[in-house]
């Protein structure tokens, strides 16, 4: 069981946080892009919460909106303990795999994607995860994404 309380919701671009929107355009604008996002698969939004545990911890929140396209997965994120931040990669670079699938599943417990591979901002290819809840929302944004990767390399 995760230490994470995660809500995951389908969200359209137009409504996104908006902290989190202006990040993704800048991000988008510093890397040359391009118009990456006209053809949204499905964007999400996951406010994740870390409850206090103990004496000495902090509660934690992770707000993240992650966008996937045919060719592009866009995501970003912002907590307590995480200044705003955005990564995103072309899907014939990475590989997305169900993190419960994944041998660390089994010692630290949680439920989403791990990400693998060339990120945009990364010269060496590098790993992240994607947190999601076991929604309805989650498990379709998972589906997309690894079907769309897939896809993607074809």
């Amino acid at each position: 069981m995760s230490d994470w309380k995660r809500q995951t919701k389908v969200v359209s671009l137009e409504r996104l946080p908006s902290e989190m929107d202006s990040a993704i355009q800048r991000h988008i604008e510093r890397y040359n892009l391009g118009p990456i996002l006209p053809d949204v698969l499905m964007c999400i939004q996951t406010d994740s919460e870390k409850p206090k545990k103990g004496l000495f911890s902090k509660a934690e929140t992770l707000n993240m909106v992650a966008i996937v396209t045919p060719r592009w997965l866009v995501w970003a994120m912002t907590g307590t303990k995480t200044e705003t931040a955005v990564l995103s990669a072309q899907l014939i670079h990475i590989t997305v795999q169900d993190y419960a699938q994944t041998p660390f599943a089994r010692m630290v417990p949680d439920s989403g994607i791990e990400v693998s591979g060339t990120f945009t901002d990364a010269g060496e290819s590098a790993s992240a995860f994607i947190g999601l809840e076991e929604s309805d929302a989650g498990q379709r944004f998972r589906g997309i994404l690894i079907k769309a990767a897939a896809d993607a390399k074809k």
